[in-house]
């Protein structure tokens, strides 16, 4: 008993210390954002490391402001995806994707003074997003399957379309009332010809 006892302190206590990075982390996040205020204002920043232009925004203050301002949220919705503990958690890539995009087009604009990178950014970004969608999806079935016991291959076979407005009940119904419909039409064609 005793031996366990520091391993469940170390334990507690390295989650207790992720934890607080992490809870320092996005309370420093708007600090982060209002970093921009220590920039110049004026096309160029010059310091004793190195000389930054600003070719597309024309103000070293306007390019910060938007490299903070795509950094502060894909800063957050990072620390989201990795401390999500719910299954749709990879739906948190898309907004992620998108700002990542957003950033790397911003600082090419600004690098090379054109700004036509981020015309079409839904188009570069669509097959992305499907194929996140389609993964959640396929885990959403996966999990259903596992906790209400639906076995995936029985619905083939009834060919029955998850999204049908339907429910089982109703196909059963159905179902029945063309059974009884096809023998009753059976009796009335015997009572037809026995009458000829």
């Amino acid at each position: 008993m005793r031996s366990r006892k520091p391993l469940l302190i170390q334990g507690s206590s390295g989650f207790l210390l992720t934890g607080s990075i992490i809870a320092i982390c996005i309370a420093f996040s708007p600090y982060l954002f209002y970093l921009y205020e220590i920039f110049p204002s004026g096309p160029v920043w010059e310091n004793s490391f190195f000389s930054y232009e600003s070719k597309y925004y024309k103000d070293v203050l306007t390019a910060a402001w938007t490299f903070l301002g795509k950094i502060t949220p894909l800063f957050l919705l990072l620390i989201w995806f990795f401390t999500c503990k719910h299954w749709w958690y990879h739906v948190i890539l898309v907004p992620t994707v998108m700002y990542a995009y957003q950033f790397v087009s911003a600082v090419y604009e600004d690098f090379y003074g054109e700004g036509v990178i981020d015309v079409n950014q839904l188009i570069y970004l669509a097959p992305f997003f499907i194929v996140i969608l389609s993964l959640v999806y396929l885990i959403r079935i996966k999990i259903f399957d596992r906790v209400y016991g639906i076995d995936l291959s029985e619905l083939e076979r009834e060919n029955i379309s998850p999204f049908s407005p339907l429910s089982d009940k109703e196909y059963q119904e159905i179902k029945s009332f063309r059974e009884e419909e096809e023998h009753t039409s059976e009796e009335i064609k015997e009572d037809y010809y026995v009458r000829l």
